[in-house]
């Protein structure tokens, strides 16, 4: 009997039925069927999606022209503008690796990620002329520095290229790389944010890129041509995949280089905004702000949020003015979002607290995560699904980073077991959706008794009086260490803090409300997350 299976003869790999999966082929796909189309809308420039396939073309052939190729990064630091859209193209067309830095680091990180990057190529908006420059001027190793001149600005960083004579050197009919050799190759670089020491480099892959791009259209169900706004920032890993992922709806790219209450409602009104992501902060811009502010519009606005998740009473407020919120979740290390809390129709049927309660929720995988779970991670086995028993959430598939460039003790240690750690917290419930209750580092012990900070926070977040709350662990001679909340009045308010504990006393167990809090403003990171590392070292103090 011959065991051997017909599927396996002569049916091998050819050019005729295997490519590598890259995102740039979203790109070439629009500009070959909707070439006229809009894509970008930055300020007075608006770009179609020929145009901006062109210029991305001509990027990839100037940096070919430098010796850029063979996996050499390319940095950039620039805010959401057309330039940037053009780097998540024109870069790996040119075979280099695309790292985009947060333009809020300071001089020291973006040295650092510069020298750790072994960077090749530095390619600076002129608004951050300055501390590139600072940075640059730590370095003792030869970069070819790029500037993309701004408007009112001009050039000011010396020995750099003009980004447009740069791009007008190009040739758009010049041999670029359209594929990648593997799609397992990088695609870009991004740094975490370095709470507890250096950040550390997460590399993409172009499978997962390409994965996610089209992933985050099938989950939110996006048409063709949807109207995008930026506020996520382009350099937050890679803007969630959505850089690539309205090159395939062949969709607009409204950019906001300045995010502001007045600027997104005049973006929405104007030109009719479909889509925005941004983080909980976003939200709190758009339900607080002034009349002066605002601008009326009848279409259905639809909002991406992840980082903390939403406490219920600010989804009900945005449910209210007119936004649909989709609640997501995810880290650097998985391409940005992976995890949707996937809407049910019977849902609909709840009240408003209710359907907030849910929304509220993780939720359940991307379509292409493989796999996801609440995991004990001593034993690496799953928790009881009852909504109650605590884990951390574990990540498994081709939307996972290729590992921690140059820390392969991080990498190994975040990949323990054949899963991706999170170092988040949270529980699955019997519906198999997932809910985060807090990172491994924010849960408060006190007197023995595990406290969420987030269970706490979504409790001052529904009084009336307050626009940003924050609870950290502050140390404690009886009970080892109690809540402490950090918060931001709404504009006019003049709560108290006794007002404040006894209203989490009235809606919580007593024990875990906070004993302390804190008016302030709250620091937040480029993204809009709370730095909780920061309260915590205040908190040790008080």
């Amino acid at each position: 009997m011959n065991d051997s299976s017909p599927y396996l003869s002569n049916l091998d790999k050819c050019e005729a039925n295997y490519t590598p999966l890259t995102p740039v082929s979203l790109l070439n796909r629009t500009a070959r069927t909707f070439p006229e189309y809009p894509a970008v809308i930055d300020g007075d420039v608006r770009k179609t999606w020929g145009e901006v396939a062109q210029r991305a073309r001509k990027l990839a052939s100037a940096l070919i022209g430098l010796g850029v190729g063979g996996n050499q990064t390319v940095s950039v630091m620039a805010p959401n503008s057309l330039s940037i859209l053009e780097f998540h193209f024109g870069v790996p067309m040119s075979g280099g690796v695309l790292n985009t830095i947060n333009t809020r680091l300071g001089v020291t990180e973006i040295a650092y990620i510069l020298n750790h990057a072994r960077s090749r190529v530095f390619i600076v908006d002129s608004e951050f002329a300055s501390p590139a420059a600072q940075a640059l001027s730590m370095i003792d190793r030869e970069i070819t520095v790029i500037e993309v001149p701004v408007p009112g600005i001009g050039m000011s960083l010396d020995g750099a290229l003009n980004y447009e004579e740069f791009l007008a050197a190009g040739d758009e009919h010049a041999e670029v790389r359209e594929l990648p050799d593997d799609e397992w190759d990088a695609i870009s670089l991004n740094y975490t944010s370095g709470t507890t020491g250096n950040p550390k480099g997460v590399v993409y892959h172009y499978r997962g890129a390409y994965l996610n791009a089209l992933s985050n259209i099938v989950g939110w169900e996006m048409p063709h041509h949807s109207v995008y706004l930026w506020t996520l920032p382009m350099f937050h890993c890679n803007g969630w995949c959505f850089p690539w992922t309205l090159a395939a709806v062949a969709g607009v790219n409204v950019c906001l280089r300045q995010v502001s209450p007045k600027n997104i409602y005049d973006a929405i009104a104007d030109h009719k905004v479909t889509h925005f992501c941004g983080a909980p902060v976003v939200m709190g811009m758009v339900i607080n702000a002034t009349q002066e502010e605002r601008r009326p519009f009848r279409h259905k606005v639809n909002m991406m949020t992840a980082a903390a998740p939403p406490p219920s009473a600010v989804l009900e407020a945005m449910e209210s003015e007119g936004f649909a919120v989709t609640h997501v979740y995810g880290l650097t290390e998985t391409y940005g979002p992976a995890v949707m809390c996937a809407w049910k129709q019977e849902w609909d049927e709840l009240d408003s607290q209710a359907k907030a309660d849910r929304k509220s929720r993780q939720g359940v995988p991307y379509h292409v995560l493989e796999g996801l779970d609440i995991m004990n991670p001593d034993t690496m086995e799953p928790v009881e699904g009852n909504g109650q028993s605590l884990g951390e959430a574990m990540f498994r598939g081709n939307i996972v980073m290729k590992g921690y460039l140059d820390n392969p003790q991080a990498t190994e240690a975040a990949f323990a077991g054949g899963w991706f750690h999170s170092g988040d917290l949270g529980v699955m419930h019997e519906d198999e959706y997932i809910q985060l209750k807090d990172r491994s580092k924010d849960i408060i012990i006190s007197g023995g008794e595990n406290i969420s900070s987030i269970e706490v926070e979504n409790c001052l977040y529904a009084h009336p009086d307050v626009l940003a709350a924050a609870v950290v662990a502050c140390p404690d001679e009886k009970w080892g260490e109690t809540p402490c909340a950090f918060v931001e009045r709404a504009p006019g308010s003049g709560v108290s803090e006794r007002e404040l504990i006894d209203f989490c006393k009235s809606r919580i167990a007593r024990y875990k409300a906070p004993k302390l809090v804190i008016f302030q403003e709250l620091p937040k990171t480029s993204t809009g997350k709370i730095q909780k590392f920061k309260l915590r070292e205040k908190a040790k103090s008080l």
